[in-house]
């Protein structure tokens, strides 16, 4: 088979890391199937570059590949070189990369989002949108918001993510949406103060570890806890009723938030959704006449006519 005519080789020791790769992660069960698949049908897909002006080739993509040529010692690997790019380029075509791939870790990905929201400012002298953000890293708006929102974790998190991430995928327990789940429910708690401060870390530790032991189980469980706060606010429930069972969630390891939720509020949530249906109904329905509707309306609002009435004489 010819080699294009853009495709160069070059010696995988002449090629160094890009170091605005939000790729930090690379485990090795994933290196090693690749490295198995280089060494029966060598590389298929050339590595992007640059040359760089202080010397030597810089990755634009194929950090994997470069790994596992250098690990099986190959002494040429196949290039395709591109134009030095401004370190503004570098990052957003290191997050136009990104984009592409759906196995690069969220964490340092945002480590990076900071890094090019920093350099815009540098350059235009402003803060950069939302949508300027998004635009400049081939992102969406929510995926932007949510990458800030993992930097705004604490830092004791922040360590038990990067900590998870060197684990094969198979074997982690804890991800950046459980951390988020968590300390958003936590929050939401705090905020209508049915926890203080110290409580709320308490709280937030007590749930990682029932994720770690597999005690909860769903990513999105914790997002019960604010339904619990906000039946508070709405004075569903007495405050005392959530914070018995929060100190429950935190004292017993087998306790779920699922438990507490049932334990709370769940009967007075679905009556307040009963209710605001209820009204909805009453609305839509006083603009009818009875002569406009078809058989089919007709016998619905009989047949709810006999169940209400069942339920009010009971």
């Amino acid at each position: 088979m010819e080699t294009p005519a853009n495709v160069r080789v070059a010696s995988p020791n002449d090629i160094r890391q890009n170091p605005e790769n939000p790729r930090l992660v690379f485990r090795e069960k994933e290196l090693l199937e690749l490295e198995s698949s280089i060494a029966a049908n060598g590389i298929l897909v050339p590595l992007t570059v640059y040359e760089s002006s202080e010397g030597g080739l810089v990755i634009l993509d194929g950090e994997r590949r470069w790994r596992c040529a250098k690990k099986l010692g190959l002494h040429r690997v196949p290039i395709i070189v591109q134009p030095e790019p401004s370190r503004m380029q570098n990052l957003m075509m290191m997050f136009a990369i990104h984009n592409a791939r759906t196995d690069w870790d969220p964490f340092p990905t945002a480590l990076k989002l900071r890094d090019l929201e920093k350099l815009f400012f540098e350059t235009e002298g402003k803060t950069p949108t939302e949508g300027q953000l998004a635009q400049l890293a081939s992102l969406s708006r929510g995926e932007v918001r949510r990458l800030k929102n993992i930097l705004n974790l604490p830092e004791k998190y922040l360590d038990i993510i990067t900590e998870e991430q060197e684990r094969p995928r198979s074997e982690q327990t804890l991800t950046v949406d459980h951390l988020l789940e968590v300390t958003r429910g936590a929050k939401a708690l705090l905020k209508q103060d049915l926890v203080n401060e110290e409580e709320r870390g308490t709280l937030e530790v007590a749930l990682i570890d029932k994720f770690r032991v597999g005690s909860l189980t769903s990513t999105v469980e914790p997002r019960l806890l604010s339904r619990m706060a906000r039946a508070v606010e709405r004075e569903d429930v007495p405050p005392t009723v959530v914070r018995e069972s929060v100190e429950r969630l935190i004292e017993d390891p087998k306790f779920t938030v699922r438990d507490a939720f049932a334990a709370t509020v769940e009967r007075a949530e679905q009556e307040h959704s009963l209710d605001m249906a209820g009204k909805r109904l009453i609305e839509s329905v006083s603009t009818l006449s009875q002569a406009n509707l078809s058989d089919g309306v007709l016998l619905t609002l009989r047949e709810l006519r006999d169940l209400l009435d069942a339920i009010l004489d009971s």
